[in-house]
């Protein structure tokens, strides 16, 4: 992981990678330029065990740019797992996320932080939800009908979830249950920790280059087991009591 020597970041945001050689630029550059009102922040992209040439982007890059860190896993592990890596090394309160191939528009990630902050400690996530999507017909409509099941079953209130724009207090996140697809379940999760979660319509993009690592039938199942896991976890939670203050 590259060493840095920055100030205390305000955000850290977090962006799992595999395979996207070409995206990295174009996606730091526009991460810049949005965090820039923002003060001190760090950028921890997630390499997931890349075959390509995404490794050799990030370290020629991270030279010039010491709040970018990258960390690298040795194999692919997942989304899920590639985002906990990054927000377990992320040194901010606050986290945001986004998709590594540059559909997610960083320019929305100075909105979502201030809304987060003035919610309030209630608020554990501000959840961004697509408008305006980029995707294939066939993929919409996969997405619209995942999400309509999805709101049916746990009532999380999100139209959204597959969103990769999300900005969280990091202490929420780690106290979630960790499996993989974690990603896709975060408002409900949050919910069932006692948390609110507030909504920030986002602008859908054209992915930058390359194709998607994902297909209909690497989903369709494995999400079918993980809705049914989530409404058991749901249906399973103990209040744990949050503690708000603490006599001296």
């Amino acid at each position: 992981m590259t060493e840095i020597h920055s100030p205390q970041p305000l955000l850290s945001v977090v962006v799992p990678v595999r395979n996207e050689q070409g995206n990295i630029a174009p996606l730091v550059a526009d991460i810049e330029k949005a965090c820039a009102a923002i003060g001190a922040f760090e950028v921890v992209y997630v390499d997931d065990g890349s075959t390509d040439g995404t490794a050799r982007a990030l370290a020629d890059l991270a030279v010039a740019k010491p709040w970018l860190r990258v960390v690298t896993h040795a194999q692919s592990c997942g989304q899920s797992a590639a985002v906990r890596s990054g927000v377990r090394h992320a040194r901010a309160a606050i986290v945001a996320t986004l998709d590594g191939d540059g559909q997610n528009d960083p320019a929305f990630l100075p909105a979502m932080l201030a809304a987060l902050q003035e919610a309030g400690l209630e608020t554990g996530l501000v959840q961004g939800q697509r408008v305006g999507r980029k995707d294939t017909g066939f993929k919409k409509l996969q997405s619209r009908i995942a999400n309509k099941v999805r709101v049916s079953v746990l009532k999380d209130g999100t139209r959204d979830t597959g969103c990769g724009l999300k900005c969280f207090r990091r202490e929420a996140y780690l106290a979630l249950p960790y499996f993989d697809a974690l990603h896709r379940f975060m408002p409900a999760l949050m919910v069932r920790e006692g948390y609110k979660v507030a909504h920030h319509d986002v602008r859908d993009r054209p992915r930058l280059t390359g194709v998607s690592n994902y297909g209909f039938f690497d989903r369709l199942w494995v999400g079918i087991l993980d809705l049914a896991g989530v409404w058991w976890l749901i249906r399973r939670r103990k209040r744990v009591p949050r503690v708000v203050a603490e006599a001296p």
